[in-house]
């Protein structure tokens, strides 16, 4: 057995690091084909403010985060679809707003607040039993979720068509919008508010690259985010860098040889 995996912090780590990149290396490939990912780090910021109101509330963090995160995913989502403004313009504000009254919850409290800073910058060396049982229950959501998979990447390949074949999809962009919302909120604690939305767009972004099919595309995203986890986690023991940054590093450079070497 390595060295690092004979110490129970970082047996946790790697658990954790592997459940979640494989959540993440799931749920990747539909938010790059669908041209999603100001969305996702929308989302990751939005949860901001739901860790903040938890922290106030003297609650845990993530009850409170979890339902504010998915409303606010859905308020995006509703804003386009009922308005004139586009996805993006929805995102940009409700991601300020969210921002916004984080920080106004937090500047009012008397509280210890040192909390956040885990929450923004994750800590994945520090995953305790309860960090672990929400990866793993965000796994087993991941696992329902794949009952659906050949209907959300339908989908997402071609919505038009899904259209006329009667599917909801407006009730499958909702249900992603779910999903990736409580992807975001459990990771958050582990790998980082400002780090989790590259978690989940840049596996998928370098399957695309590779991939000829949308399934061969989730598969290699999953590998891609499994791999650079693992080897992100054993490389950060050995240079002590901080794990979360230094896994996102190797997943860039990953994406920019595979697109270096790759035409159109």
């Amino acid at each position: 057995m390595p060295e690092p995996l004979t110490y129970a912090f970082m047996q946790r780590a790697l658990i954790a690091g592997i459940l979640l990149s494989a959540v993440a290396g799931y749920f990747s490939p539909f938010i790059v084909q669908r041209r999603l990912a100001f969305l996702g780090s929308g989302l990751a910021h939005a949860a901001f403010g739901g860790v903040a109101l938890g922290i106030v509330l003297q609650f845990d963090p993530i009850l409170t985060a979890l339902p504010f995160t998915i409303i606010v995913g859905v308020i995006i989502v509703l804003i386009r679809d009922k308005t004139e403004l586009a996805g993006d313009t929805a995102i940009g504000i409700l991601f300020a707003v969210a921002m916004a009254l984080g920080i106004l919850l937090l500047s009012r409290t008397q509280q210890y607040t040192g909390d956040v800073m885990t929450y923004l910058f994750g800590s994945i060396l520090a995953v305790q039993p309860t960090d672990l049982a929400w990866a793993t229950g965000l796994g087993v959501m991941t696992l329902v979720c794949a009952f659906w998979w050949p209907t959300w990447a339908y989908a997402t390949v071609d919505e038009r068509l899904a259209r006329v074949d009667r599917l909801h999809v407006k009730r499958i962009e909702l249900a992603l919008v779910v999903s990736v919302a409580t992807a975001i909120v459990v990771s958050a604690k582990i790998i980082g508010i400002l780090l989790v939305s590259a978690f989940l767009v840049l596996p998928g972004a370098t399957a695309r690259l590779v991939a000829h099919s949308f399934a061969g595309m989730t598969a290699w995203s999953c590998a891609f985010a499994i791999g650079s986890a693992v080897i992100g986690l054993l490389g950060s023991y050995y240079t002590d860098l901080p794990s979360g940054p230094t896994i996102v590093l190797l997943q860039a450079g990953i994406f920019f040889v595979i697109a270096a070497f790759t035409r159109r």
